[in-house]
């Protein structure tokens, strides 16, 4: 590689300085977050919350491999969030800003506050689980190429393009939904504390390596 692209190079012009970026919208989205997150765990939602972090640090586990290859491969992240299209109010790291945190953490709840009661129960013969898997996952797909093609969210390698939707289906998303949904069947709240706690702990530990060596 020749060096980073042009869509990266933007990119980490910003990256984690507020102070180029900063918007007052930040902290409106901040406080309907906290009162989504409040609100479920005053009705005791444990589950829902407990799976709704789950799938916030399995999306967090994605960004850091992103941002490791794009800092060792020194050309660009498998996606990217570039200035000029889609600017944020923070990039926290090369493919992921404040905006999208936020939103895969109300998505993990949201999703999960969906769920039939029964996580036994079929829809057409099928578990309700796999059913929700499959079309929570398709749609978030849909989504993320109509990003892609607005520009605001670039992808610069061959293998995960708009022609290729199974990648991003088999990798992007269906692990989100599927660790989600797991967590939030756990039998227990302690159960399910103790899975969402290893993966957030992972995050910590690859984050902090990865700083050291300059990979994020």
């Amino acid at each position: 590689m020749s060096g980073y692209s042009e869509y990266t190079q933007s990119a980490l012009n910003i990256l984690r300085d507020p102070t180029q970026t900063m918007h007052w919208y930040i902290i409106p989205l901040l406080l309907i977050v906290m009162y989504i997150v409040t609100k479920e765990l005053s009705e005791k939602h444990y589950h829902v919350v407990l799976a709704g972090f789950a799938l916030w640090g399995v999306d967090i586990f994605n960004e850091i491999w992103n941002s490791m290859i794009c800092f060792i491969s020194g050309y660009a992240p498998v996606w990217g969030t570039p200035v000029g299209v889609g600017n944020t109010a923070w990039l926290l790291m090369i493919g992921y800003n404040i905006e999208i945190s936020f939103m895969f953490l109300i998505m993990g709840i949201t999703c999960c506050l969906m769920l039939p009661k029964d996580p036994k129960a079929k829809i057409l013969g099928i578990n309700n689980r796999i059913v929700y898997c499959i079309i929570l996952t398709t749609l978030a797909v849909i989504i993320e190429c109509f990003l892609n093609y607005c520009g605001v969210l670039t992808w610069e390698w061959s293998f995960w393009q708009r022609k290729f939707p199974w990648i991003l289906w088999l990798i992007g998303y269906l692990p989100f939904f599927a660790t989600a949904f797991y967590v939030h069947d756990r039998p227990t709240v302690k159960q399910a504390a103790a899975v969402t706690g290893g993966i957030l702990g992972f995050d910590v530990i690859l984050i902090i390596i990865c700083a050291c060596l300059g990979w994020i």
